[in-house]
């Protein structure tokens, strides 16, 4: 074939990155499109996190009390977004799980696209998702009466957040290629309700009984929870402990774990899938 073939042409200019970045890209705007065409999902994705924070805040508010003292819905508003973030794998492993099911990844898999540029794509829609998700959380704490500080401390919260669900998106995909039906991914709220309720998303973990507390502690939600309620400048009610003094610094490393951990994992598990 001749080199200046037209059709080998734009391959030839264009180097791997390039193309990894393009691969990437045609799979976020598929997954957009994805959340268009269905708006019922898409309304129930978003509007949960609404339904959360009222729930939460108008059932739990004048029943819980803040260690130091303070307002328990500024204590929970952080949480809450923590908490978000967190249930977000669960989206994620049911969207990876429908299109394995349904064959789209073995078409994925079947065309000359890096591997690497399926899961990123997946990761980059899911982080797009999660900034509304927080906008629309944070417009209804204000209705509510939430007043946190402003500056940069409110913008490297927003970045925390999304640097946890950045994370745990490396979970649910890996979970999605895992699991064998969308029945079974949705079986996976077993395993984000414990991992939610024992940190300190509602509770400051010194209330709790002296090892579940410890457990509370170092779970890596209660870090960016803790991280977020001082960067808001809200009530934190931490405790003593050497991982609830460094929340800001653990809330930058527990992400950086996981994604150490679980993005391999997950391409790892893309690559093995049996066509």
């Amino acid at each position: 074939m001749s080199a200046l073939d037209p059709t080998t042409a734009p391959a030839a200019e264009h180097g791997r990155l390039y193309w990894l970045l393009a691969d990437c890209g045609n799979i976020v705007r598929r997954g957009l499109t994805h959340y268009q065409r269905q708006s019922v999902n898409i309304a129930w994705q978003l509007g949960f996190p609404i339904l959360s924070v009222l729930l939460y805040g108008y059932v739990f508010g004048s029943a819980m009390t803040v260690p130091g003292g303070g307002d328990y819905k500024d204590f929970l508003m952080p949480g809450m977004f923590v908490m978000t973030m967190a249930f977000g794998f669960i989206n994620t492993a049911t969207v990876v799980v429908h299109d394995s099911t349904k064959g789209v990844i073995d078409r994925f898999r079947s065309m000359p696209m890096a591997s690497s540029a399926v899961v990123a794509g997946r990761g980059v829609t899911d982080l797009v998702v999660a900034c509304a998700e927080l906008a629309i959380m944070m417009l209804t704490a204000l209705a509510m009466g939430w007043r946190p500080d402003g500056g940069w401390g409110f913008l490297a919260a927003f970045g925390l957040l999304l640097w946890l669900r950045f994370a745990l998106i490396w979970i649910g995909v890996w979970l999605g290629l895992l699991v064998p039906n969308p029945e079974a991914a949705g079986g996976l709220f077993a395993v984000a309700f414990p991992l939610t309720m024992i940190s300190s998303i509602f509770v400051a973990p010194q209330l709790m009984p002296d090892w579940l507390g410890w457990v509370a502690a170092w779970n890596p939600i209660s870090s960016t929870a803790a991280a977020a309620r001082e960067l808001f400048g809200t009530p934190v009610g931490g405790g003593g402990s050497w991982v609830e003094r460094h929340a800001l610094l653990m809330a930058g490393v527990w992400p950086v774990i996981l994604t150490a951990v679980f993005l391999p994992l997950a391409v790892r598990r893309f690559q093995r899938l049996s066509r």
